[in-house]
């Protein structure tokens, strides 16, 4: 009995604690929306101000955004980066000149509505204890600027100084005198490091605004193919041959011969190296000087234009004959002609007959040419020791 009546009354102080606790969660929810109301209505009008507005310490590229509205807020980025941008450059040495890549003509420009749209969101989706945080309690934020540009400028000024500066080198050459030959020593050519200067612009295009980088410009040097001290070898004539052409030559043809003669005299052929006749003399043109005259043609005498420089083509071949030189490439006419024996003349027809003889001597050949009294004569040039 005693047991029974204990169990009610357990079961009794369990109910009434189990009701207390229920009064006491519910007073505690009342009293937590009573000061969550009070909280919302008391700050409502504080968080409410800053809807429209850049929350505290939130930045874009370092500069200070809060309490801008977005409008304000672009305007101020467009003041302090795309305006300034405009006025940016960067200065070009090169060699005793000076250029400038102007960001002007780069069209640049950074995504500041994206950038200033995310500043502006900033805290805008959170509820208003968090809100209330990050307006009384805020931490930096800080947005980039992404930077684009159009790197065609970059690429045409690189084009521009290189079409300015470069220089192709210049060969020594030899220079017929009254007693020997003179020298005219070589040049060296100056070219730009193109890729070099193009990678280093790039490099340093950015999107910030202040100084104006300083870039000099690289060059290389092309040194000349044929070195003044290489024809200081020459110093003997080797061969000589003559033909006469004015006895039966029209002054179209003569003026042929001459012509062809002339583009030749002064040619230096290198150790190793093989002479083309229509490489050096080139192709036969009015515009040139040429003039039609009788020309071999299958076995028929024509008319055509550049007529008789066949003799020249002839009597070169029989003065590198003379000289022990290897011709590599040399047709007969399809008929005699009678300026040398028979078997020794060399035709040529620019684009499908060509003359070529190679050097094979150690030392350098200077080839003179010329035409006096109705000849036409070709004299070689090299050092002593060819002839001994």
């Amino acid at each position: 009995m005693i047991k029974m009546d204990r169990r009610r009354q357990s079961r009794k102080a369990k109910k009434v604690l189990k009701k207390r606790m229920v009064v006491l969660a519910v007073g505690a929810l009342a009293v937590f929306v009573g000061i969550s109301c009070g909280f919302m209505v008391y700050h409502y009008n504080d968080i409410e101000h800053w809807n429209n507005l850049i929350y505290p310490k939130v930045f874009v590229n370092d500069t200070d955004l809060s309490g801008k509205t977005k409008l304000e807020a672009k305007n101020i980025i467009k003041r302090e980066y795309s305006d300034k941008i405009q006025q940016k450059k960067i200065d070009i040495i090169a060699e005793d000149r000076k250029y400038e890549l102007s960001y002007s003509s780069l069209k640049p420009s950074y995504n500041i509505d994206e950038v200033v749209n995310q500043a502006y969101s900033y805290g805008k989706d959170e509820n208003i204890f968090k809100k209330y945080r990050l307006l009384k309690r805020p931490k930096a934020v800080d947005y980039e600027l992404k930077f684009s540009y159009n790197a065609e400028p970059v690429k045409n000024l690189v084009d521009k100084i290189g079409s300015e500066i470069n220089s192709e080198p210049v060969n020594a050459s030899l220079r017929m005198g009254s007693i020997g030959f003179e020298v005219i020593p070589q040049q060296d050519g100056v070219k730009l490091k193109k890729e070099d200067l193009e990678k280093e612009l790039v490099s340093k295009i950015d999107g910030t605004v202040g100084q104006n980088p300083v870039v000099k410009a690289k060059f290389e040097t092309v040194p000349a193919s044929i070195k003044e001290a290489q024809l200081k070898t020459v110093d003997t004539l080797i061969s000589s041959f003559s033909t006469n052409y004015g006895s039966i030559s029209s002054a179209e043809r003569a003026n042929n011969i001459a012509l062809a003669t002339k583009s030749i005299n002064g040619y230096v052929l290198m150790p190793g190296k093989t002479f083309s006749f229509n490489g050096v003399v080139g192709q036969r043109t009015a515009a040139k000087g040429y003039q039609a005259a009788p020309v071999i043609i299958g076995d028929k005498v024509e008319s055509g234009l550049g007529g008789g420089i066949c003799q020249v083509s002839t009597t070169l071949y029989n003065v590198v004959y003379k000289a022990g030189l290897t011709s590599t490439e040399r047709t007969h006419h399809s008929l005699a002609v009678h300026y040398v024996p028979e078997g020794m003349d060399a035709t040529v027809d620019y684009g499908n007959i060509d003359y070529k003889f190679r050097n094979d001597f150690k030392y350098p050949i200077y080839i003179e040419g010329y035409t006096s009294g109705g000849n036409v004569v070709f004299n070689l040039y090299s050092n002593s020791a060819v002839v001994n």
